[in-house]
């Protein structure tokens, strides 16, 4: 009977422990399901509520660091900059940033030049990095990029040095030949020597003004909401009348040609002053008895059939240096002769907006010593499908198939 006891007694002992045992391993499971694992720390449940919604929402670039500085969400733009690489913040300073910032839980903020991914140059991507506390664990990390910003502004002071020079140089002349003048009262051809001078100084003063008033238009205005079919044959004629008297002056010939009954979309009065400025500067850059060709033909393009205006001179030619400056603002390439020929460095600059603005492109040939040509693509209107001979023009940069007015010039 004591046997029989002492073995019931020790089957309850064991049940007893058995039961202990398991309910100490059910609570221990469950201590193991509810402790942040390396990996659920990478997860979106441990972003405080609203967090993911407010990043994805965001223009800059978005970092979430543990108290590990491991990544717990990154935005696409962060990758894109390179800022995240294999799960880590990639950028050093950053990185300290955020670790002082969990330590003390100051918001910081720092400007970084950092190197940009993909290229061999030492181009810097110029970006704000501000670093703040999220919740009792998380720090965030925000990412603004400045590149563009800083070169919009480096753009914006150089115009208004250029500027500034610009306008000087004549004010300047006008302020010592008006001098020179009244010193001169009593020999009438001093006055007139300078009194030509003083001309001169004013119709330059005047030129950069309008080309400046010019230039701050299309770059300002939307030239598609008024856009209209523009027939190019009356914008070349238009060019061609503008520098008829210095060509006539020079004894230059100019000619146009190619396909006839073209239409460009657009608005006028933009597309005539580009292609103005294109054939001003044949003119003024080619020497005496040379030949400026200003021609017109249609081309097949995937997105539409595009137009194209060739410009033609036998001048100086551009050199290969200089090719892809030309069209910045106010730089020349031959300063001294643009001062003869009262250039401002602007001209190209305007022929580039207006033809950009216009949803087309302006191209350049030269070769120093031979000449260029300035070539404008832009879109065709509907109307106008007539076309010469084999329905694209001559495909000639001067053709023998004039435009009605004005032909040529002797």
């Amino acid at each position: 009977m004591d046997v029989n006891a002492a073995v019931a007694a020790v089957a309850a002992i064991a049940g007893l422990l058995t039961g202990v045992i398991a309910m100490l391993a059910f609570r221990w499971s469950e201590r193991d399901q509810a402790r942040p694992t390396r990996t659920s720390l990478h997860t979106d449940a441990v972003l405080p509520p609203g967090v993911d919604t407010v990043l994805s929402v965001l223009r800059s670039s978005a970092v979430v660091l543990d108290e590990g500085d491991a990544v717990v969400k990154a935005s696409s733009a962060a990758y894109a900059l390179g800022l995240v690489r294999g799960g880590k913040l990639a950028v050093e300073p950053m990185l300290q940033m955020a670790r002082d910032t969990r330590r003390d839980g100051e918001i910081r903020q720092v400007e970084l030049d950092l190197p940009r991914r993909g290229t061999g140059r030492g181009e810097a991507l110029a970006v704000s990095a501000r670093v703040a506390p999220l919740g009792s664990r998380l720090v965030l990390l925000l990412v603004e990029d400045l590149t563009e910003a800083r070169r919009i502004e480096a753009v914006r002071r150089d115009f208004v040095a250029n500027v500034s020079h610009e306008l000087k140089t004549p004010v300047g002349a006008l302020s010592l030949l008006s001098e020179a003048v009244m010193d001169a009262a009593d020999d009438p051809e001093a006055v007139t020597r300078f009194a030509g001078r003083m001309q001169i100084e004013a119709t330059r003063l005047t030129n950069l003004v309008q080309e400046l008033i010019d230039l701050s238009r299309v770059q300002n205005d939307h030239p598609l909401e008024d856009a209209e079919p523009v027939r190019v044959q009356e914008l070349v004629a238009e060019a061609i009348d503008r520098s008829r008297h210095t060509a006539t002056t020079k004894n230059i010939t100019m000619a146009a040609g190619g396909a006839t009954d073209l239409r460009v979309w657009g608005h006028r009065g933009q597309l005539a002053a580009a292609l103005g400025n294109l054939v001003e500067n044949a003119v003024n850059y080619s020497p005496a008895h040379t030949r400026v060709g200003i021609a017109a033909r249609r081309v097949t393009a995937p997105g539409g059939d595009l137009i194209e205006i060739a410009v033609t001179d036998q001048g100086i030619g551009i050199p290969d240096k200089d090719k892809e400056r030309i069209f910045e603002r106010f730089y020349r390439v031959d300063p001294a002769r643009s001062r003869a020929t009262g250039g401002t460095g602007l001209g190209l600059a305007i022929v580039k907006h207006v033809v950009a603005s216009h949803g087309g492109e302006v191209t350049v040939w030269s070769t120093e010593g031979q000449g260029s040509t300035f070539t404008l693509r832009l879109p065709e209107a509907a109307a106008g499908r007539d076309r010469t001979r084999d329905g694209r023009g001559t495909g000639s940069d001067i053709t023998t198939e004039p435009f009605t007015a004005p032909e040529v010039l002797p």
